[in-house]
């Protein structure tokens, strides 16, 4: 999409701090963290958000949380961590570009909301 900040990322017209990239991934450092290690975590290929996986795409979807363990090993985050993916605004997605937060670093609270 042409106006989507993620597929601007992918393609090298916004700058990013990578942390891993493959075929169908890129992952990169969260401008606003939450959590000392705060990565999002998205697909090459444009996908809204949750709803809009299927089976047409699923194995991307896969493919990224394969990504995801590699990343969490990268980073060292053995004593744990927590993948966020927010759908639609009332969840409080404003990039609607299907992506995943890895946050980690220290102990994370137990209050989801």
């Amino acid at each position: 999409m042409q106006d989507c900040i993620f597929c601007k990322i992918i393609s090298g017209e916004i700058p990013s701090s990578k942390v891993y990239e493959d075929e169908y991934v890129y992952a990169f450092n969260d401008i606003n963290p939450m959590a000392p290690v705060h990565i999002l975590v998205i697909p090459k290929t444009h996908i809204s958000n949750v709803m809009d996986v299927n089976s047409e795409n699923s194995d991307i979807i896969a493919h990224i949380f394969e990504a995801i363990a590699v990343i969490a090993k990268q980073q060292k985050l053995e004593k744990g961590f927590r993948v966020v993916s927010n759908c639609n605004e009332y969840a409080g997605q404003t990039v609607f570009h299907l992506h995943f937060h890895i946050l980690g670093g220290r102990r994370l609270s137990m209050e989801m909301a």
